[in-house]
This record gives structure tokens, sequence and C-alpha cells, in this order.
């Protein structure tokens, strides 16, 4: 056993031995901005896998460690593949599953042709539904509603962290409104089981098939929020391609509902990188523009901030050149 794992929580090395596992060696992974820390174990016990990811959580967010537990044995149920967890001890913010490698699905498909990606999202498309039927009853007391309320919240963040700082308002009052009425709406549908972060860069391959990532915060949200998030995060799907992959939800009315939880959720990201760059990490910035331009698109399509977007079109259109010479963040 490595210094480097006495050193990263005292009772570590006795709390693997004791549930089967030895390991000699402790690799660092980066992680996200939360506190939760991930690094990958080596040298475990002969006859089980080579190595393993150890995510560890602090005090402030142990109740993490049960919900992800929890939400294991939800999207199990429902037979959506997600991490085996190895071992767990929630009590003092520890937790061994399998390691899977490094390559995510936005990864591996960034720069591949639509013709090796799609199929990919089209098993992907297949979990979303899979994680929609999960029984309501069955997520109660896991994790706040994504209601209109929560909906407005995340973009009260891109709104102060963004949008106001670098003058991308347009005329504030008429997007206020389109943005309040966009979430009253989506909050008015009646809620099914939702990923929350149901996108290409929380999937990864295992065994010839895709395995869901960091599903701890499974709740109930808008029914096409989790399509929405798979197809404007990372990878795009060319328009014709997204139409394809939109065709089966039939009315027009239906896709009038996914262009506004595409709105909400494409617009939440740009606050949510930017709220990472503010603290440090600013490796998703990138993704602003083609993220904006996604946004703007969906506002568009949706009949409380059609005229808005046309508006706005040329408010954000100095964003894309900005972003990348670092003059907005």
């Amino acid at each position: 056993m490595s210094q480097a794992i006495s050193s990263e929580a005292a009772g570590l090395s006795d709390w693997l031995a004791a549930a089967g596992f030895a390991a000699d060696r402790i690799e660092p992974l980066q992680g996200d901005v939360s506190l939760r820390r991930y690094a990958r174990i080596a040298g475990l016990a002969p006859g089980d896998t080579a190595t393993a990811i150890l995510a560890t959580y602090p005090p402030d967010i142990r109740s993490t460690c049960g919900r992800f537990l929890r939400t294991s044995g939800l999207l199990e149920e429902a037979g959506v593949p997600v991490p085996r967890v190895l071992a767990s001890s929630c009590g003092e913010g520890w937790m061994l599953v399998e390691d899977l490698g490094l390559e995510t699905l936005a990864e591996w498909g960034r720069g591949r042709p639509w013709e090796e990606v799609g199929p990919w999202f089209e098993r992907a498309l297949d979990l979303a539904d899979r994680i929609s039927r999960i029984p309501v009853a069955s997520l109660e007391g896991l994790n706040p509603t994504l209601d209109s309320e929560l909906l407005s919240k995340e973009l009260a963040q891109t709104w102060d962290l963004f949008l106001e700082p670098n003058g991308l308002t347009g005329d504030a009052p008429a997007l206020r409104d389109a943005l309040d009425a966009i979430c009253a709406n989506l909050g008015a549908e009646t809620p099914v089981a939702c990923h929350r972060d149901f996108m290409v860069r929380n999937l990864m391959f295992a065994g010839g098939d895709l395995v869901v990532l960091d599903h701890q915060d499974l709740r109930l949200g808008p029914p096409l929020y989790d399509l929405a998030s798979l197809l404007n995060d990372t990878i795009f799907p060319p328009p014709t391609v997204e139409a394809g992959l939109l065709a089966g939800l039939g009315s027009a009315e239906d896709r009038v509902r996914y262009h506004r939880a595409a709105a909400q959720r494409t617009l939440k990201a740009v606050g949510t990188y930017t709220s990472f760059a503010r603290r440090g990490a600013d490796r998703h910035l990138p993704l602003v523009p083609p993220t904006l331009a996604q946004c703007l698109q969906h506002l568009a399509r949706v009949p409380e901030s059609a005229a808005v977007a046309r508006d706005l079109t040329a408010v954000w259109g100095r964003v894309w050149s900005q972003v990348r010479s670092g003059g907005i963040c």
C-alpha cells in the first residue's frame, strides 16, 4: 500500500482489506468541480478486476454516496447498465466501483462521422426511455423534482454569471418573461424519472454496451428533459439527424415541448460552464459558443420565445469570437 493511500484517508487500507481487496498503488484522477474525488486503485486481489475506481465523498457531500447506491439499484432494475459497485462505506465516504477506463462517448465520438456515432445515440435513446419508465413512487424522497421553480433557478445562475455581466440580455424584460414562461410550461407537464445529466460525457463503453455514469441526481422532471440533454451536449447531431431522432415524438406540440426543454437545458449549461470556469475549471468554455447557438435555435422554435430569439441573434452573435479569444467567461 503506497503512502498516498494512507494520506488520502485514515483507515482506507484497512477498509479495502476488510472488503477483500488489496491495493499497492493509487493514481488520482481528474474529476469535476464537486468535492467528490476519484482515484484508480491498482493491484487488487487476484481473481477480481485488476483495477478499480475509488470515489471519496467528504463529509459535506457524504449523502451523495447513499443516493448513488439507491439510484444504482433503481437503474439496474430498469435494465439500464451502470458501473458495478464493488464495495462501499457511505459512513466513511468511500466507494469502490468497476474501472471502465477513461474514454466517454463524448471523447470517443469527437470528430467521428455520424455513421459511426449514430448507433450509440440510438442506444442512448433506448436507455433514456427505460429511465423514464422507472415508477414515480420509487423516487420519493430521493431528489427535488425538476419543477418550474428549480428550472427557473438554474437559468437565474446563467443570467447572473454570464448573460448580464457580458451585456447579453438584449430586451431584458422580454427575455425574462419568455424564460419564465418556458419554465412554467415545462413544470406543468406530468413529470417522469429523469437522469438529470443524461449526456455523452456521462456515457461510457463496457462489454459492447453503454454504461450510464453520475446517476445520483436521478429525479422527477419534464418527460423530454433527458432527450434534450443528450442531443445538445458536446456532440451535436446535424439538424437532419436531429429531426430523424425526434420523429418518434409524434405531434408538432411534442416537438415544441422538446424545444422548450432543450432551450432551458442549453441555457442552463452555459451558466454551469461559466460557474466551473470561475472556480478554476475552464475546460468546458469551448462548449459555450455551440451550446449558446443551440439554445438560440431552440428559442426560435418555441412560441413563448420566438420573437425574443430574433432580437438575440445579433446580441449573442459576438459571443462566438469573444469566447474563443478569452473576452467572455
